[in-house]
């Protein structure tokens, strides 16, 4: 009795966990030499996002799911966990 709850404790802890750190982190180069603050749509919340000028950096968007809806220059994007995008004129393009 002590070992399944012990088991069920231990699937519990690491399913929260995968829930805490939820959120879309993205790798990207931006080639405009300005940066740029983008509106975000993350889980049914509003949020914004800095990407700083000329480098290749990452950012994370904190949230409850693996896909964000980014609001840019040209209209809006749909960008998932783990995607390299590029920016070039305040638009964004997955890679």
């Amino acid at each position: 009795m002590k070992n399944t709850f012990f088991k069920l404790l231990v699937i519990a802890l690491v399913f929260s966990a995968s829930i805490a750190q939820a959120g879309v982190t993205l790798r990207y180069y931006n080639k405009d030499s300005k940066d740029w603050t983008f509106d975000v749509k993350i889980s049914g919340s509003s949020k914004t996002v800095e990407f700083n000028s000329s480098r290749t950096s990452s950012v994370t968007i904190q949230g409850g799911n693996d896909k964000a809806e980014i609001k840019t220059e040209c209209g809006w994007i749909t960008v998932e966990d783990d995607d390299r995008i590029e920016i070039k004129d305040g638009c964004i393009t997955i890679k």
